[in-house]
């Protein structure tokens, strides 16, 4: 199967430069995974696709300020570090900008005396592995001198940091959202769970490899990027029992659904779980755990279409991309929802 084959026509208007007021007033396209068809509605109304029993599962990852601006110490030149993985108290790997600039050995100062760092090797991918110096806590020093990088298709300043985070962020280590659940808030949360839908949690730190674009022609030659998880015993428990009374697990994002099929892959019966992933999902895959999928409208030949693709098949998805472009749906991070369900399952025992 080739990258190409998970193209699509999007008019640069369509993209979403900044996040609604209202989280749930967001579209929602709803798309039968088996038949194709599509209902639209708006995300308020995810309630009337949601039964008593189901299983929503969350990823309660926190984007952390990982861009951080600052001077090479010897000349002064501007230097960007954007903050990867965490390797230990003090290292991580970076992606640097200029990154010929910085070599083995070159400091680097963002806040002088409190926050400096040295370059202490060059990665075969290119990024660097830097060792901070910083005096503090580590927190309190990145939050005074970093910013949350938006994805590199949102041109727009961001007023207030929280809209990309979600309600239930808590557990930082994230370089991007899990943008499926920008569209909810505590009240929906609430709503749903008076209704007896059952919400549990996760943790996927999201990389800046989610943006990286597939260039490998037959996409089976792509190397996915990878990430870290946590699948804790409580999710764990709930998983299981639903899954054994044959009850739906509705994940909320691509990033909890790489951690639901990385753990049932390796582990039938879901048991607890941390590690690092970097399943590839494409069509093909058969799914071992996710039922339903909540999600956004992704970059076209991206690896995150070719995962609802490999749920809904792959002209199901396309055909309801071009509906959403004709229907001037807003796309990407702070863009409109779609709602991947079989409509059968979702409409009865109302």
């Amino acid at each position: 199967m080739k990258t190409s084959d998970f193209n699509y026509f999007l008019p640069e208007e369509l993209i979403a430069q900044t996040p609604l007021t209202d989280r749930t007033a967001s579209r929602l396209l709803v798309l039968d995974k088996n038949t194709g068809d599509v209902e639209h509605r708006h995300f308020r109304d995810i309630g009337d696709y949601l039964r008593s029993g189901d299983v929503l599962v969350v990823n309660n990852t926190r984007v952390i300020p990982a861009r951080l601006l600052g001077v090479r110490s010897d000349t002064g030149s501007f230097v960007e570090l954007l903050l990867l993985k965490r390797i230990d108290d003090n290292h991580w790997e970076t992606l640097v900008r200029p990154g010929k600039k910085v070599r083995e050995g070159r400091r680097m100062t963002f806040i002088p005396g409190k926050l400096e760092a040295e370059c202490e090797s060059v990665m075969e991918s290119g990024n660097r592995i830097i060792r901070f110096d910083f005096e503090g806590i580590w927190e309190e020093v990145l939050d005074e001198a970093g910013t949350i990088p938006l994805p590199p298709y949102i041109h727009e300043k961001l007023d207030d940091p929280e809209r990309y985070q979600t309600v239930y962020s808590k557990t930082s280590g994230s370089a991007a959202a899990p943008t499926a659940g920008l569209h909810f808030t505590e009240d929906l949360l609430e709503s749903l769970k008076a209704k007896g839908v059952i919400v549990t949690e996760l943790t996927l730190h999201v990389g800046l490899g989610t943006f990286r674009p597939v260039k490998a022609e037959d996409i089976s030659e792509h190397e996915m990027h990878t990430e870290w998880y946590d699948f804790p015993k409580k999710a764990s428990d709930i998983i299981r029992k639903a899954r054994a009374e044959g009850r739906r697990i509705v994940s909320v994002g691509t990033t909890s659904t790489r951690v639901l099929e990385t753990v049932a892959g390796k582990d039938p019966e879901m048991m607890p779980a941390t590690g690092y992933t970097n399943i590839f999902i494409y069509p093909g895959y058969e799914f071992k755990c996710v039922d339903s999928l909540i999600t956004n409208f992704h970059l076209p030949e991206s690896t995150l279409i070719m995962l609802v693709s490999a749920l809904a098949g792959r002209e199901n998805v396309l055909k309801a991309y071009e509906t959403a472009v004709k229907e001037r749906y807003r796309f990407f991070s702070f863009g409109d929802a779609m709602f991947i369900t079989d409509l059968n399952e979702s409409r009865s025992d109302k």
